[in-house]
């Protein structure tokens, strides 16, 4: 066993296992090669290694930044990334934001683009789209997207009410974009070391904070007793990004999750919506018809993910094992009939199954390919975006489609795996 300020580690057979030493959450493991002897300053490798500006190779848009030439990648995903990059760059606002209703603004030749989203989630895609920048190794201080960035990072402080909250709370679900805005912010904060939006991301972590249910986890409303996967899912995502990049968070919150997860989740691996096994929600009319809940695993994938990131291990949680079996079963299809596009889904099932690894994986990674890549759109001023044709499609619009499709194809370089 050895301690440090911040890790414990323990050697059990061989295995190396890293905890935080604060919480015992188990960060990580590594296997012990034959015949090696394991030296004081033996560290497992980091919890996550999103691309940095260091290690840019390229700093064209559409040549390969940060990882994403690297190991799992190849040119066409590369190519891919890029051009969705230099859309998003292309229709962002002066003032920082991502317009989701009015970015065609930005169309000044030719047919100006279709795919609107609501007006009520600027902030929201404002902070998918800085993830994605993000992701792919710019920062606020370096990299091809360093001045979008600041800017956004600007728009998203003048939006934050003094209790922390990024954006009104005039719509229903408005609590999706804070999270969201939050997690960026937090990752344009420690990626960049950017001090001067330190306390913006600390306020956004702490008002997530406020919303929060006692002694359970979060929905649509502050401490209004209801609790749902959806929401909490990107509210951990905050957390885990807050805790990384050392800002203050209740820890007892993230344990609160883990109990949640097992709340809603059954044996054969199902993750449910707010209790056990429950699918997906859908907007009233004709969106259940349009977009059958049954074609996906949402928030199986959603809840997979969150269990790794919190250090669970599939060895000691066969649920996890048994819900990447039903993701592996409903990989990306992007079929407009069958109604079977889902963003949001692929997004949280991509990052879920390279955590596993694997078979499954490599399956999933050569749907999504199939199923982005040809869909990506390469002319005129769409050039670069994918359609919102979507499940949510018509919530986030074009912004949110290009920014979660950019997220998704980054999933083989934008983390490392956290069990090993």
């Amino acid at each position: 066993m050895l301690a440090t300020s911040q890790y414990l580690f323990i050697i059990r057979g061989d295995w190396v296992y890293q905890y935080n030493v604060d919480t015992l959450l188990l960060m990580g493991r590594a296997g012990i090669p034959t015949g090696a002897s394991v030296r004081p300053s033996t560290r497992l490798p980091d919890r996550r290694k999103p691309a940095r500006a260091e290690v840019l190779k390229e700093k064209s848009p559409t040549n390969g930044a940060g990882g994403r030439n690297g190991k799992g990648g190849d040119k066409p995903t590369a190519t891919a990334i890029g051009q969705g990059l230099k859309w998003l760059a292309e229709h962002q606002d002066e003032n920082g934001r991502w317009d989701a209703d009015g970015f065609m603004k930005h169309d000044t030749l030719g047919t100006a683009s279709d795919g609107a989203g609501s007006a009520v989630h600027d902030v929201g895609v404002t902070g998918l789209a800085m993830l994605a920048m993000l992701g792919d190794g710019s920062t606020l201080r370096s990299g091809p997207y360093k001045s979008q960035l600041k800017l956004a990072a600007k728009w998203l402080q003048g939006q934050q009410s003094p209790n922390g909250r990024f954006g009104s709370n005039a719509s229903h679900d408005f609590i999706y974009d804070h999270a969201i805005a939050t997690y960026a912010m937090c990752e344009a904060y420690g990626l960049s070391n950017y001090k001067l939006i330190k306390h913006s991301a600390q306020k956004g972590i702490n008002y997530i904070e406020s919303h929060r249910n006692p002694f359970a986890v979060w929905r649509y409303q502050p401490r209004d007793g209801d609790n749902d996967l959806s929401v909490t899912s990107w509210c951990l995502m905050a957390y885990a990004s807050a805790e990384l990049f050392k800002l203050e968070v209740n820890k007892n919150a993230i344990k609160l999750t883990e109990v949640y997860l097992d709340q809603v989740s059954t044996p054969d691996g199902r993750h449910g919506y707010t209790k056990q096994g429950e699918r997906s929600s859908r907007m009233p009319g004709d969106h259940s018809t349009r977009f059958p809940i049954d074609k996906c695993e949402t928030l199986t994938a959603a809840g997979l993910f969150c269990r790794y990131f919190m250090g669970q291990d599939p060895d000691s949680k066969p649920v996890m094992k048994a819900a990447a079996n039903l993701l592996t079963k409903k990989p990306p299809r992007w079929d407009t009939t069958a109604g079977t596009i889902d963003h949001y889904y692929w997004y949280y099932g991509t990052y879920a199954m390279f955590q596993a690894g694997g078979h499954g994986w490599k399956n999933w990674s050569a749907h999504l390919k199939t199923a982005l890549l040809p869909t990506q759109q390469d002319e005129g001023n769409q050039a670069g975006s994918w359609d919102p044709a979507g499940v949510w499609g018509e919530q986030g619009g074009r912004v949110y489609s290009t920014a979660m499709s950019i997220l998704s194809l980054e999933a083989y370089y934008r983390y490392s795996r956290l069990i090993r």
